[in-house]
């Protein structure tokens, strides 16, 4: 069993309290507070517990990552994650999440698919839930928070019986993108593993258009979506065939691609039939500038936070090549396949 740490940076409020007292159920735990309090954090089970002031930010949680940064990339190896947030105002929850998230898994620290609680001012991002479970806002969250503790210590992702199959969804033209040539490299190295690879370009992909709830639960539970097409022919099958995802993202104006977002966004039909906790999601994104980080966030936000995939540690390759080919000449670029292809053969 992985000892539990719970960072908090800040002093928690009373309902924040009440999360981490739900999500813990009793368990013993160390808190960590300060960065002069971090020592070894590798093979943990680490909740962070973060009070968020009116802009947004924690200094004191700052200077932890600033520590463990300092302490080595592994140096939350083996550890596995989860955030509760809690703020007085209604904007910062989920970057705040995002940020943590990512800075954390570069260090080797896996999360567990929705691996959020989230509470912002008055509770508001709770109203949409009232209809659903038909009790009072703060007991919603509460709610949440037990589900995610019983994800979250009951996890044992190991043991799940894999496939050995992984699904790539890329939009990019081969002959001119740098990271589909950086894909090239990892795929030379993934041994007995079978690859399902999709484009979803040339205008494949029709966006969700926010059918009613009700109307995308029940064709959902068909394995079906309103606007069919590639989504629902390939896409559909190949993830609920897939041990693992990987997204092939170069970085536009710092955002993911416009066909792959509606690939994203067009899963929540399937979404309403089963949850993907068991399986895990990667990415390789190549800028020509910089922002890579920007583009990783989002696939955590989206898939991770919301859409239950789980975050193996380390989950994407990031490399910067402007030029066409210039991929090929960035230091050590062959190295860097070869340890993202072994990354995937671990985790499946």
């Amino acid at each position: 069993m992985k000892e539990i740490v719970v960072i908090v940076p800040e002093n928690p409020s009373k309902l924040l309290s009440k999360m981490m007292s739900t999500v813990l159920d009793n368990r013993d735990f160390t808190i960590v507070k300060s960065a002069d309090e971090v020592e070894n954090l590798q093979n943990k089970r680490i909740l962070f517990v973060l009070e968020l002031n009116e802009i947004g930010t924690s200094n004191v949680l700052n200077n932890i990552f600033s520590k463990l940064y300092k302490m080595g990339k592994d140096s939350l190896k083996d550890s596995e994650g989860t955030v509760l947030i809690h703020s007085n105002y209604t904007m910062f929850t989920k970057t705040m999440a995002q940020s943590v998230i990512f800075l954390a898994n570069n260090l080797g620290c896996s999360f567990v698919g929705r691996p959020l609680v989230e509470a912002t001012g008055n509770l508001e991002n709770f109203i949409a839930m009232e209809k659903v479970y038909n009790m009072p806002l703060e007991n919603i969250c509460l709610y949440q928070c037990q589900e995610l503790g019983k994800r979250f210590f009951c996890d044992d992702f190991n043991s799940i019986e894999k496939k050995k199959k992984l699904l790539v969804l890329h939009s990019s033209n081969r002959q001119v993108s740098n990271t589909l040539t950086l894909w090239d490299m990892v795929k030379k190295s993934l041994h007995n593993i079978e690859i399902n690879e999709i484009n979803v370009g040339n205008g494949n992909v029709l966006d969700c258009k926010g059918c009613p709830y009700k109307t995308c639960k029940h064709l959902g539970n068909q394995s079906r979506c309103f606007y069919g097409g590639i989504v629902v022919e390939e896409i559909y099958p190949a993830i609920l065939e897939a041990d693992s995802l990987l997204f092939i993202c170069p970085n536009y104006n710092d955002m993911i691609t416009a066909n792959l977002v509606a690939t994203i966004n067009r899963l929540t039909a399937l979404y309403r039939q089963t949850k993907f906790y068991d399986k895990s999601i990667f990415s390789i994104i190549v800028s020509g500038y910089s922002g890579g980080d920007a583009l990783g966030k989002q696939l955590i936000s989206s898939l991770n936070m919301n859409k239950t995939f789980r975050l193996p540690p380390y989950f994407s390759l990031m490399a910067i090549a402007n030029d066409k080919g210039s991929i090929e000449k960035v230091p050590n670029i062959e190295t860097l396949a070869n340890s993202f292809a072994e990354r995937i053969i671990n985790s499946i």
